[in-house]
Formats: structure tokens, sequence, C-alpha cells
């Protein structure tokens, strides 16, 4: 892929704020989504906080050398869920939160262990392109409902789909016939268009912008840390069992969407990411970096697909961009009308960016498989049971651990792969 900006590139102060922006935007909804979900009087302004803060952490374990942010991990989201459930007060819930990010940090840290000294060679062996790029596909079209679900969300269905296409029209117009600074903020100009046609009709009398979130927001980030460590005299050995179960499963899951993530994002800056700066300081970086985010913010990070995708679309990989998006989240966090003015961009508009995002990360995966033999029905076996797994969405709880439609899928297509590999050297011996 052409990149206007490569990784170590240093665009002039002005663009750097103005692409640092555009990240910000591209992971916002996802990352402030997380502890609105879970609820519990979670601080989004705090997870925005430790989502920037483990940025930073993972970028100096990775030398500077992977351009992706760190946000909120929806994987984690049942296990938050535990942490509470079995908690006898908030205190200890958010004490819980923290441990369990630490179990999941050890976890990342046990394999970056693992691959220091084993090396990646079986990684690349055991995921090639044949499972890899049809799994990173599967990651932008499992959330292929969420970007239509947001566009089709407002005060009505039509006028959600026409605050949604314009930002999508936008976008697309800003990325193909911009010139120089305008091709490279397409969301900028998509969001900024779609908020102007969403407050037009909010004026007319029908609300799709919630101004009224001016009147409530939260001045001051409330760190779960603060209040976590009161829950210390209610720590059980139980409770702690608990946290565990929930928590060291989903790090193995997300283990694999990890190193999809980074295939994905090597294919787009035309770098090995699992060679250099290596798979272990990628783990280590988002194992950390997990864990900083949640002392924080209560929860864990992950690398964001809608931030490789950011990257893909602007053709910038400066990774200075990612280190001025991850501190002008931590400064963000602490400004309540600038949070609050991005939580009041519609969904309806963020779906129509989430079209371009989502469907470039799809795109990205099936590119992985351009060269792979489709006419082998070893490999087409493979493709299919990956995609259909995943776009059918099939997933299994065990408790509070939950394998993703991405985990089925990734897993379902390295058996079949290596089940159908072994057929095919028995026949050659």
């Amino acid at each position: 892929m052409n990149l206007t900006y490569q990784v170590e590139d240093k665009p002039a102060l002005g663009q750097v704020i103005i692409f640092a922006f555009q990240q910000m935007l591209a992971i916002l909804a996802a990352t402030i989504a997380v502890p609105a979900i879970v609820g519990n009087d979670m601080s989004t302004s705090a997870a925005l906080f430790g989502a920037g803060v483990g940025t930073i952490v993972y970028l100096l374990f990775t030398k500077f050398k992977s351009p992706v942010f760190l946000g909120s991990s929806f994987a984690f989201i049942g296990s938050m869920f535990a942490a509470f459930a079995g908690a006898t007060s908030m205190q200890l819930g958010y004490l819980g939160m923290i441990i369990g990010a630490i179990f999941a940090g050890l976890v990342y840290v046990l394999l970056a262990v693992i691959v220091k000294f084993c090396g990646v060679a079986w990684v690349n062996k055991l995921m090639p392109a044949v499972v890899i790029g049809p799994t990173v596909a599967i990651i932008g079209l499992s959330l292929a409902g969420n970007a239509i679900g947001d566009l089709m969300s407002g005060p009505s269905v039509y006028i959600g789909i026409i605050c949604g296409l314009v930002t999508l029209l936008a976008t697309m117009l800003s990325s193909v016939f911009g010139k120089k600074m305008l091709k490279m903020i397409p969301f900028i100009i998509g969001i900024a268009a779609g908020y102007l046609v969403a407050t037009i009709f909010t004026l007319c009398g029908q609300q799709v912008v919630d101004f009224s979130k001016f009147a409530t927001m939260q001045w001051v980030p409330s760190f779960t840390f603060i209040t976590a460590f009161k829950g210390v005299g209610e720590l059980t050995p139980a409770y702690i069992g608990t946290i565990a179960v929930a928590y060291v499963p989903v790090a193995f899951v997300v283990f694999a969407e990890h190193i999809a993530d980074h295939k994905n994002l090597s294919t787009i800056i035309g770098r090995e990411l699992l060679e250099e700066p290596g798979l272990h300081r990628t783990l280590l970086g988002d194992g950390v970096g997990s864990m900083c985010g949640a002392f924080f913010g209560g929860c864990p990070n992950t690398t964001y697909g809608e931030s490789v995708g950011c990257v893909a679309i602007s053709g910038n990989a400066s990774v200075v961009t990612i280190l001025a998006t991850a501190i002008m989240a931590i400064v963000a966090s602490f400004f309540a009308p600038f949070v609050t003015l991005l939580a009041t961009i519609p969904s309806c508009v963020m779906g129509g960016v989430c079209v371009a995002l989502y469907g470039f990360i799809a795109v990205s995966g099936l590119k992985m498989i351009q060269d792979v033999d489709l006419n082998d029905n070893r490999n087409l076996f493979v493709v299919s049971v990956i995609l259909i797994a995943g776009i059918g969405g099939l997933s299994v709880s065990f408790g509070a651990v939950t394998l993703t439609e991405v985990a089925c899928a990734l897993i379902l297509g390295i058996v079949t792969n290596l089940i159908l590999k072994g057929k095919d050297e028995k026949k050659v011996k």
C-alpha cells in the first residue's frame, strides 16, 4: 500500500494534531462504549485516559515501530461483569477489574516469553495467509451489523440513513478526490458533514444530536483505582479465583485476535511486525498496556481495528500520530466540554464512518489471500469454514468466558488447515 507517511516519518506539528484528532474520532465510540455498557458508575473519561496511557506503554515496548492505538477491549466485557457480580461492594468490583487485568496481562507476558525463546515460525506455520487472511476479514465483517445498526439509528430510520450516508459520501469524496491535506483527513471531513446535517435536523425538531449531555457532563474523571483499594479488606481467595477464571481464558482468545490485527497492520505498512519489533514486544506492550489502562479506567486495552483502518484509509502510518493521539486522549479526559462534544456525535454519523472503517479491515484481510491458490480444495475449505463461521456468528460460552465469532472462526480455520494439510502430506509420501 502506498503511504503518504511511513512509520518513522514526522509530519509538521499542525498536521500531527489534526491527524491525531482524526485517530481519536475513529477510536472514541468503542473506547467509551465499554464502560458505558458495564455501568456501575464507571467513567468514560477515565477509560479514555487509561487508553492513552496504555497506548504510550505499548509504543514504548514496541520501540515506536507499530502505529496502532489501544482502546477498551470488548472481549473482556463479560469478565468485567463477573468482577462486579462476585463483589460485595462497588470498591471490591473496581479492585476485581484491576486484578483481572493483571491476570490477563500476565498471560500476555507468559506468551511473550514463550515467543521470545521459541520464535514466531510456529505462529506463521499455525496461521498462514490462508488462515489469517479470512480471519482478518471476519474482524471487519463481524462488525458490519454494528455499523449498519448505528447508521439506521435516530429519531427515524430515514433520518439516520440520510445522516449516515452524507457522512460516508463526504468521507469517500475527501479520500478519493481530496487534495493534499484533505485526502488525509477523510474522517474529520465526513463526521463534520454528518454532524452538520444532524444538527440541522435537530434544529427542525428531530432530535438527532443530544445537546442535553452538556448539562450532565462529568468535569473530573472518576479513576477506578482511587476507590478500588478500599475494597482490599473484602478480598477472599474464592473471589480472586472467580476473577482469574473470568479473565485468563479470555486473554488467550484475545491473543489470536492480537496476531490477526498485527498481521493486518503489517500488510498495510509493508513491514512484518511479528519479526520487528517482534511478537514478544507487541504482546508485552499489549499486556502491560492493558494493566495500566485498567488501573486508571478499569478497562483492559487491546489494539483497535478502527485505528488500523484509519491508517489504511488516510495513508498515514506515522507512529508520531499515534503518540499524539494518546497524549490528546489523556489531556482530553480532563476537559469535559471536549469529551462531551465528541460524545454528542450521533450514532448514525459514526455508523457512516464505520461502514468505511470496517470495510477496509475486511478488504485488508481478503488482500492477504490474493496469492493463495483457491483452486486447491484444501485452501478453499479453510477459507470457507472461516468466513461462514465468522459471518454466521458462531460463538460459544463457558460461564463468564465467551469465544467470539472471530475466535471460533480462527480456531476452526486452524484445525481445518492442520487436518487437510496432514492429509495432503500423507498423499505426497
